[in-house]
């Protein structure tokens, strides 16, 4: 026995889809309960003792239910709402099987009363959902409220996806597909771009973690230049390299609906990017952009500054893992100079050092509409944080600021503590792993007794002990705008425990605490 998964057509009628393992690997029982025949439904709902405890079906699909394994047995259409007698030839091929367990499982997915389901998630879990499955599910979405369609991680290959797509061209009501974690290749893509072509409903794909590479990418492109409806696309994991990046990046100099593009944990390199870069350049619609780990390095991140310099309406980029250091991260930061639309940018997991980091820092006192920057693993140490530190006291815009694992030590906390008795627009603070010991925790406790705007404050993984506990206990006495604070994998004791436990009687604004991996103990967990 599977998992098993739940839609719900308009009206009153529930259908289950319930996997089974057989020897072919390949069966598949639906259930199907109208609720004014079946009273049974609201203990199923309950989970109270699950009757009918018999699903009766025949190869093919026909969805009936039976008290026990007789041979009477009923068939509710679907239309009509009223039983209707299956006939003998079909009886005599019906299997019937015992789904006790079953029926609990499936309970968590069942609908509100009178509810249309908009959402079908499948993941049988059995080595390879059939074709005719596919087709049935998907085929389901053109007669129903269905919207949105996942078969994630479903073993589905060329042949099923081309099964898919066509049920895709005649759909009109299905607006969200998703195939990620599949075997999709390059044939099974070109037979989903045919569809897109001509679907004019879907506006989000998730081809994710599959093995599309050049040709998939070509046919997509081809797709997208014409294709009016689709406003996300991720091609996430999957095998697509410069020539690939070379085609979409020629849709995108056409397409003008497409707003969000996943390319991360691809392989376009500096050369894809430069590719892009001159879509971007030109396209006028494309708000976020991610390239996270697809090795552009410096060449690609210069030139992608280039277009940020002309293009209006990316709202956010993802470079992060691309081995961006001192001079890509240069060239960043004199596009963020002039650029007036960009609201998120990820960095994370790059060589940024400090002199990357003072490069940044000097862009942030200019620019005026960035809120969001990621910079974590970068090692920009306790330099490249006094000169984000001066960029706080004269920035206005930004709201969150990663800096996890960047070394900053005690004296980057120190010199972000004076940032924040000043800054007034921060609220989420991320300096995970960063060794700023208890020192540290003093200087930015003592911030936090000024600082009227920060909600959201990680040190997890800093070294900080009873002291540091014993600091932010202060704060947090004062503090009246931290909502959560990140306290994880540190080593404040139970003496440090019993301190916030005391604060916490004051605090009235703090919803979160996070002390996993303290040392605590139970007694000062009861205090808490």
């Amino acid at each position: 026995m599977e998992d098993s998964q739940s839609f719900h057509l308009a009206g009153t009628t529930r259908i289950e889809r319930i996997p089974i393992q057989h020897d072919d690997g390949q069966s598949v029982v639906y259930w199907e309960n109208n609720e004014q025949a079946f009273s049974a439904v609201e203990q199923f709902k309950n989970d109270d003792i699950a009757i009918p405890r018999y699903i009766k079906y025949f190869p093919g699909g026909v969805l009936d239910d039976t008290l026990s394994s007789t041979t009477e047995h009923l068939h509710i259409d679907s239309s009509e709402g009223t039983p209707n007698v299956v006939p003998t030839v079909a009886l005599a091929a019906a299997q019937t099987v015992d789904l006790t367990d079953a029926l609990f499982n499936t309970s968590t997915d069942l609908p509100s009363e009178n509810e249309s389901i908009e959402n079908l998630r499948v993941t049988t879990g059995l080595t390879k959902t059939p074709i005719s499955d596919i087709q049935a599910c998907a085929s389901s979405a053109g007669s129903s409220t269905l919207t949105t369609l996942s078969f994630g991680s479903n073993s589905i290959e060329d042949n099923e996806t081309q099964a898919l797509s066509e049920t895709l061209k005649i759909n009109s009501n299905l607006t969200t597909l998703s195939l990620e974690s599949n075997s999709i290749r390059d044939n099974g893509t070109q037979a989903l771009s045919e569809a897109l072509k001509i679907n004019s409903t879907l506006t989000t794909l998730d081809l994710g973690s599959n093995s599309i590479g050049h040709n998939g990418a070509q046919a997509l492109s081809e797709a997208l230049k014409i294709n009016s409806t689709l406003t996300t696309l991720s091609l996430e994991r999957n095998s697509i390299a410069y020539n690939g990046a070379q085609m979409l990046s020629e849709a995108l100099k056409i397409n003008s609906t497409l707003t969000t593009l996943s390319l991360e944990w691809n392989s376009i390199g500096h050369n894809g990017a430069q590719a892009l870069s001159e879509a971007i350049k030109i396209n006028s619609t494309l708000m976020t952009l991610n390239l996270g780990r697809n090795s552009i390095g410096d060449n690609g991140a210069q030139v992608l500054s280039e277009a940020l310099k002309i293009n209006s309406t990316l709202t956010t980029v993802s470079l992060w893992g691309n081995s961006i250091e001192h001079n890509g991260t240069q060239a960043l930061s004199e596009a963020l100079k002039i650029n007036s639309a960009l609201t998120t940018l990820y960095l994370g997991s790059n060589s940024v050092g400090h002199n990357g980091a003072q490069a940044l820092s000097e862009a942030l006192k200019i620019n005026s509409t960035l809120t969001v920057l990621y910079l974590g693993s970068n090692s920009i140490g306790d330099n490249g944080t006094r000169a984000l530190s001066e960029a706080l006291k004269i920035n206005s815009t930004l709201t969150t600021v990663s800096l996890w694992s960047n070394r900053i030590g005690h004296k980057g906390a120190q010199a972000l503590s004076e940032a924040l008795k000043i800054n007034s627009t921060l609220t989420t603070l991320n300096l995970e792993g960063n060794s700023i010991r208890d020192d540290g925790t003093q200087a930015l406790s003592e911030a936090l007794k000024i600082n009227s705007t920060l909600t959201s404050l990680d040190l997890s993984e800093n070294n900080i002990r009873a002291n540091g506990a014993r600091a932010l206990s202060e704060a947090l006495k004062t503090n009246s705008t931290l909502t959560t604070l990140n306290l994880r994998k540190n080593s404040i004791g139970r003496n440090g425990a019993q301190v916030l436990s005391e604060a916490l009687k004051i605090n009235s604004t703090l919803t979160t605490l996070n002390l996993e991996g303290n040392s605590i103990g139970r007694i000062r967990v009861r205090a808490l």
